[in-house]
């Protein structure tokens, strides 16, 4: 088998895991009938599986450095196989809850110590498309696994989804037992140095930006499914069609937002995929009782949503360009810190205002990213333009 096979293996199993994340949101309802809690308490399982995400996985990928990374990825995948058999088994809202932690966890581990062994084995120069590839594994659970798991829960029984991960999980281990060659560890990069970066204020300020885009997403993308069946008033096929639908326009947002940032620059792509975010959310408060409204302004807000995605981490990686690891790792807890804020306020949101109020709210959260992008791009935008006027200063 070519390194090429293999990266695309590497990516398929990314698609497996990445499933076990966004699969919740597809589901929500349906869990929370089915285990006799609210929709507001069944959102905590994203809340605790994005903080588990953020807290847990670098901490595993210091404890793991040193070790050859095929085992740390089939451990990793052995710990994904246990979280799934206790969501099988879970026999109420506990046992969920710790099944998440699990799966949040190994999750974790396994994407990142993935791409460490797709960029080791890609051709020189191609490291960065290894990369594009794991990371399109991951985008279509989203464009796949979730609707996929819609049907399934709404056809049979969504602990069938769970089985069926279990399954892959184990066959996914074998795959890379086989196919994967030994690869050394890696001297860890200690958690102090991770965190040292925090005192630069321009990379604070930019992990800021990461923050409130993903939380103001998180807190209406988290009740989409009860927010479509009850306020809109769609039927378990069109919440289905309208899932798929979502996901390919994520995908098709990710590779635009990529194609614009080298075209237009990281300001206007960034700043400019805010403001339609911002406006996808108010146009899906202001709609929301329409099918006919809601399915257009769906695929604008994915759409929007993910060509942020690229021109962020682009963002940061130009900031530290000496520690762009380290960056986007510590983007990647921040991201998912988001998504637990997100997810639990928006759940009191539910619990004590409306379903119907978490898009407004979300339109909110975005809109500060925005706010904060476009004033530190319109600042280093004017500190450039001084400099150029300074004689004896080069222009850069």
């Amino acid at each position: 088998m070519s390194n090429t096979w293999k990266i695309f293996m590497l990516a398929a199993v990314s698609f497996l895991v990445g499933t076990s994340e966004f699969i919740i949101g597809g589901i929500l309802d349906i869990i929370s009938k089915d285990v006799n809690v609210s929709i507001a308490a069944a959102g905590q399982l994203i809340t605790v599986y994005s903080l588990s995400y953020a807290f847990i996985t670098p901490i595993l990928v210091v404890l793991t450095a040193r070790i050859e990374r095929r085992k740390v990825m089939i451990f990793s995948l052995g710990a994904f196989v246990i979280g799934n058999v206790i969501a099988v088994a879970a026999s109420g809202f506990i046992p969920l809850m710790v099944s998440r932690i699990i799966l949040a966890s190994s999750t974790g581990l396994f994407v990142v110590v993935s791409l460490t062994v797709a960029t080791s084995l890609a051709k020189p120069g191609k490291q960065a498309s290894a990369i594009a590839t794991l990371v399109m594994g991951f985008s279509f659970a989203l464009i796949i696994g979730l609707p996929l798991g819609r049907v399934i829960a709404a056809s049979f029984d969504w602990n069938l989804i769970f089985v069926g991960l279990g399954a892959l999980g184990v066959l996914a281990m074998i795959i890379i037992h086989l196919a994967i060659p030994r690869t050394g560890g890696e001297e860890p990069v200690p958690l102090k140095r991770q965190l040292s970066l925090l005192s630069d204020r321009k990379i604070v300020v930019a992990l800021s930006i990461s923050f409130f885009w993903i939380f103001g997403y998180s807190m209406a993308y988290t009740y989409i499914s009860p927010f479509l069946l009850t306020i809109t008033g769609m039927n378990e096929r069109e919440v289905s069609i309208a899932l798929f639908a979502f996901g390919l326009a994520s995908l098709i947002g990710s590779k635009l937002g990529g194609y614009g940032t080298d075209k237009w620059g990281v300001s206007r792509t960034l700043v400019g995929g805010m403001i339609l975010h911002t406006l996808a959310l108010v146009l899906l408060s202001l709609g929301a009782h329409s099918t006919v409204i809601v399915f257009p302004v769906l695929l604008l807000w994915a759409f929007s949503t993910w060509s942020t995605g690229p021109t962020q981490q682009y963002n940061l990686m130009k900031l530290s360009p000496n520690a762009s690891g380290i960056v986007l790792s510590l983007n990647s807890s921040v991201i998912h810190l988001a998504f637990a804020s997100g997810a639990g306020i928006g759940g009191i949101v539910v619990e004590r205002i409306s379903l119907a109020s978490v898009s407004w709210l979300g339109a909110s959260g975005v809109f500060v990213a925005t706010v904060i992008a476009a004033t530190t791009m319109g600042m280093a935008k004017s500190r450039s333009r001084n400099r150029a006027t300074v004689p004896g200063l080069p222009n850069k």
